[in-house]
């Protein structure tokens, strides 16, 4: 009679496969070399890491200081370019690390068929927005916006209604359909979180009209979604690829988890322009102002091209293949608090791969 006991002691680590296999070998009263080649043909096969892949180094030391920097940004660059989806990838001139395995801020990499949730983050879809307010008194609307948001933890109910449609969707995904995702949906409305997220109102040095720039993510429903994909993403993990580092796991597209999470990630990416629009709507009404202009763009994603998916942490999609929504062809870049705002048009290049720096953020 095989027992697992047995198994363990040939060698073979228990897996969901033991008990399969030990009915089978019993059934079929296996002797050990015909026990040992049954497993062996059992056994799965993993996916193992590659040689490094080449990436574009978009970026240079231009002080001692700078030196550190650059070289932590190569290094983490090359422990991620051993992964198996791989396919590509570069670094802007503002990347700076987050640590061995983790996708540099300022960090494109390009994988085929996989989603990896830890290049993402958790602040899924970070991104800017801005509004053209015309010739109007900064202060006007710093005042009008600063009543209507708020930055750090929590919520509020003034705006926490989901269009019924929106609320719709998000209860089909089965990574979204949880009273936890549309409780932060509708109570994070109209919230900034922390970090280096911000409001900011400035004056456009090219036309002299007062625009306001919000940047940030999808707050609690981002985060929530990307606790759920880092433990769907080490199963298969553990499943697929063993010995790849836990902080670069994948979701297979082609599975069903794969799709679904695809499409969560879009709910998400609805659900940030639908907060950075309820402030922005808020102030004009507020002010009784009928903006100008308006446009957006996400620098912290996930964007599909084919069976390509490129995790931009921290990096601005110039290619309109990437943003379905573009309008003008047009890119914030905020830069920090020493810089201005950015308005920038760009080309795609092979050392870009379609993106371009995001900057630090201000105060």
């Amino acid at each position: 009679m095989i027992t697992g006991k047995d198994l363990i002691e040939m060698g073979y680590k228990p897996n969901k496969l033991f008990k399969e296999a030990i009915e089978y070998a019993n059934n079929n009263n296996l002797t050990v070399d015909a026990l040992k080649s049954y497993m062996d043909s059992i056994q799965p096969i993993y996916i193992e890491p590659q040689e490094a892949l080449p990436f574009y180094e978009n970026i240079r030391a231009e002080n001692e200081e700078e030196a550190d920097n650059v070289k932590m940004v190569i290094d983490a660059m090359k422990s991620i370019m051993v992964t198996p989806t791989v396919f590509n990838g570069c670094v802007m001139p503002d990347a700076c690390p987050t640590g061995e395995g983790q996708i540099p801020v300022g960090g494109v990499v390009v994988s085929k068929n996989a989603i990896h949730p830890s290049w993402h983050s958790a602040d899924i879809c970070c991104s800017v927005m801005m509004t053209n307010f015309g010739k109007v008194e900064p202060k006007t609307i710093l005042d009008a916006a600063h009543s209507i948001t708020h930055f750090g933890g929590g919520g509020r109910d003034e705006y926490s209604e989901l269009p019924k449609e929106f609320e719709t969707k998000l209860l089909q995904n089965q990574y979204m359909n949880s009273d936890r995702s549309i409780n932060f949906a509708k109570n994070h409305l109209a919230t900034q979180g922390d970090g280096n997220h911000f409001l900011f109102v400035g004056i456009s040095k090219v036309t002299g009209d007062t625009m306001m720039v919000t940047h940030h993510g999808s707050r609690g429903l981002g985060a929530n979604l990307y606790k759920k994909g880092m433990e769907i993403a080490e199963y298969f993990r553990k499943e697929l690829s063993p010995k790849t580092n836990v902080k670069n796991a994948w979701i297979p597209f082609e599975t069903e988890e794969g799709k679904a999470y695809w499409e969560a990630l879009q709910l998400v990416r609805e659900w940030t322009k639908l907060n950075h629009q309820t402030i922005h709507n808020a102030t004009a009404e507020k002010t009784n102002i009928v903006p100008i202009d308006n446009f957006w763009n996400e620098h912290n994603f996930v964007f599909k091209e084919g069976d390509l998916f490129y995790h931009a942490k921290g990096a601005t999609p110039l290619d309109d293949k990437f943003v379905p929504d573009s309008k003008y062809g047009l890119r914030l870049i905020p830069l920090n608090m020493s810089e201005p705002v950015l308005i920038v048009k760009g080309n795609t290049t092979a050392s870009n791969l379609g993106f371009a720096p995001h900057g630090a953020g201000r105060n």
